[in-house]
């Protein structure tokens, strides 16, 4: 039997394997980091992802890290994001062949971040002769500034952030309310991937670098912890709402014989008798839970609005339309709020749209259409825009992804007149079937309360619909492709959170204390 070889021995393995083989590990140990996602949930292998990561980048020029980062990013995204597959089989006589191409492409185009933060890291590490914790340090920092960059970049797309992981432990989630998610992604790239140093050898110090990362995480879960068990949540009196989700799958949801089919299923189900007892206030159904545009259609406004609670109001999605100048039709994806008596008292556009599915970018140059129902692209709406409904506190309305952006959540609670008490996010996930898009989407919901201590509703087609207290915690929901209607309670909202009053700016004062000191403390002495 062979000795066991020494860990130091490994390194020299690992560094001298072909570009190739290298490459593909790479992509496996993204693979393995996105099932700590939700909601698989398995945090525990960004261990073996990152800390594999950062070994195979030891002594890489900063273009040999920028390849390797974007084999692991390949990997990553891929996993995370297969079921971004499911929305072009919907119709997959016309857009099937598109699905496999789709995901490889969004993929490849998210996995230049991953690649943009080794590459820098490297870089920057190589320059300074940093020791391996501090290269470490340094990747997670870059990690962060590239994640910020992926949610800002075009039309960004910050789904899926490293920090959302802890979205599977409620006392660790509690760190967002005092360092937002990107700062908590880059803490948890650290304590994953300082593990790797202890392959140079079991010293004191390399034990104390592999450790100190996860050090810094149990002080955020025990401070989360008291965090929970010294708030308690107060719901807003008189204030009941109902959620319904008919779960209509997309390929159904907008066939003109079966529209009014559509409509009808969910009045039934907005008038059911409540099996708590009190009636609900108020009704909410999901993102063009209508499927007409409800902006000129009285009659229908009617017919919805009879299901309108008195006093208070159905807010449901549903397009909306107008003529523009030139006589063309501007359209726009919308929430409407309608009372008993089918008054449309408010309306919400979505600001921000998803290319490709709500419009076609570079339209002249691609001849695809879009995948939504129609040919006209939606346009986006103008805010932040809160609103004021009766017997409601004011609210924030988010429709569909807009709920993921970190940015945007916090522009609508800085605005000078009727900032939210709650947060409310109406989506159609049917385009996505039973996968896990869904519940990654509700992570991001998750996410977006505890920032900002205010109680989120979600209310989704085919689920999943939850109502979530500011703690971030699932207090009740539908699970996904269920049909029903969930009564429950508004909570009220917490004291401003830290990161609520001061944002990104945390993110950046980390990141730049990162990268100080680990260019000052982690340089070799003599360098």
């Amino acid at each position: 039997m062979s000795p066991r070889r020494p860990p130091t021995q490994w390194l020299p393995s690992i560094i001298s394997m072909k570009s190739m083989p290298r490459f593909f590990l790479a992509m496996g140990f993204g693979a393995l980091s996105a099932l700590a996602l939700p909601p698989v949930g398995w945090v525990i292998l960004l261990v073996p992802g990152f800390s594999g990561l950062v070994l195979l980048v030891e002594r890489s020029s900063w273009q040999g890290a920028f390849m390797m980062g974007w084999f692991f990013g390949l990997g990553h995204f891929i996993t995370g994001f297969y079921w971004i597959s499911y929305a072009f089989l919907v119709d997959a006589p016309t857009y099937g062949w598109l699905a496999p191409i789709a995901v490889f492409i969004l993929a490849a185009g998210l996995a230049l971040f991953p690649a943009l933060a080794l590459g820098c890291a490297s870089e920057f590490a190589n320059q300074l002769c940093l020791r391996p914790w501090a290269r470490v340090l340094a990747l997670a920092g870059f990690w962060t500034f590239t994640e910020w960059l992926r949610g800002a970049v075009l039309t960004g797309f910050p789904w899926n952030l490293i920090g959302s992981v802890w979205v599977s432990s409620d006392s660790m989630m509690q760190s967002v309310a005092w360092i937002g998610v990107f700062a908590l992604g880059s803490l948890t790239v650290f304590a994953a991937g300082a593990p790797a140093v202890l392959i140079r050898g079991i010293t004191s110090r390399h034990i104390c670098a592999a450790l100190s990362g996860i050090i810094l995480l149990s002080g955020f879960w025990v401070a989360g912890g008291t965090r929970l068990k010294s708030g308690a949540v107060e719901n807003v009196p008189n204030v009941r709402l109902r959620l319904v989700q008919p779960n209509i799958p997309q390929h159904l949801k907008w066939q003109p014989n079966l529209r009014m089919r559509h409509i009808q299923k969910q009045l039934k189900m907005s008038q059911q008798i409540s099996s708590k007892g009190q009636p609900p206030t108020h009704v909410i159904w999901a993102e063009t839970a209508v499927p007409f545009n409800l902006s000129k259609d009285r009659s229908l406004q009617k017919l919805i609005g009879a299901a309108a609670p008195a006093g208070g109001v159905l807010i449901t999605g549903a397009p909306r339309a107008s003529p523009s100048q030139d006589g063309a039709q501007i359209l726009w994806n919308s929430a409407y709020a309608i009372t008993s008596s089918g008054i449309v008292i408010a309306t919400y556009d979505k600001q921000h749209l998803v290319p490709f599915g709500e419009y076609m970018p570079l339209r002249d140059i691609l001849t695809l259409s879009k995948l939504t129902s129609g040919r006209t692209d939606f346009t986006p709406g103008t805010g932040p825009k809160n609103l004021v409904l009766p017997g409601l506190p004011p609210v924030a309305l988010f429709i569909c992804y807009e709920v993921i952006f970190p940015d945007k959540v916090a522009m609508s609670t800085e605005t000078s007149e009727h900032k939210p008490a709650w947060f409310l996010n109406i989506t159609n996930d049917a385009w996505f079937g039973i996968s896990w898009g869904p519940y990654q989407h509700l992570a991001a919901a998750r996410m977006r309360a505890v920032e900002h201590g205010l109680p989120v509703i979600r209310v989704a087609n085919t689920g999943i619909s939850a109502a979530i207290d500011p703690f971030g915690r699932v207090v009740d929901s539908l699970s996904l492709g269920q049909i029903g209607v969930l009564d429950v309670e508004l909570a009220r909202p917490l004291p401003r959170t830290l990161f609520g009053r001061f944002g990104d700016m945390i993110t950046w004062i980390i990141l730049l204390l990162t990268l100080v000191f680990a260019a000052c403390a982690g340089r070799y002495r003599g360098s």
